[in-house]
């Protein structure tokens, strides 16, 4: 299933609070990405229809098995994108907003040739 950048995101930030917090509200999703609480409903109406999100009968977010699985690979590049860039030097902050923008584009094959490199470099 090929799921688009902003499908992505969000299923990261679920991801991302659901290891803070056992309960995740749309309003904590619009709060962490900066979007508003009807573009946060609309696109968690979208991942639910794609069985990647269920809300609970007390309105929380949680990921099914299926996103918890997409969410936890996105969540592992920008993981290793960071500190790969962190390692040539980038400054935390801009090595993490371009982890950001890279983990949604960079192809299977690529990433797991970085990852490969990162951990025979002991990083």
């Amino acid at each position: 299933m090929a799921l688009q950048e902003s499908g992505e995101m969000y299923l990261e930030t679920i991801y991302v609070l659901s290891q803070k917090s056992s309960t995740v509200r749309g309003i904590d999703i619009a709060d962490h990405l900066g979007y508003s609480k009807p573009s946060v409903s609309r696109a968690m109406g979208l991942l639910k229809d794609e069985g990647l999100v269920k809300k609970d009968s007390n309105g929380y977010y949680k990921l099914t098995e299926a996103g918890e699985i997409l969410a936890k690979r996105i969540y592992e590049r920008h993981t290793v994108l960071t500190k790969m860039f962190i390692n040539l030097g980038v400054d935390e902050a801009t090595a993490a907003e371009d982890a950001c923008r890279v983990e949604h584009y960079i192809s299977d094959k690529t990433f797991d040739a970085i990852k490969a490199h990162m951990m025979k470099c002991g990083s």
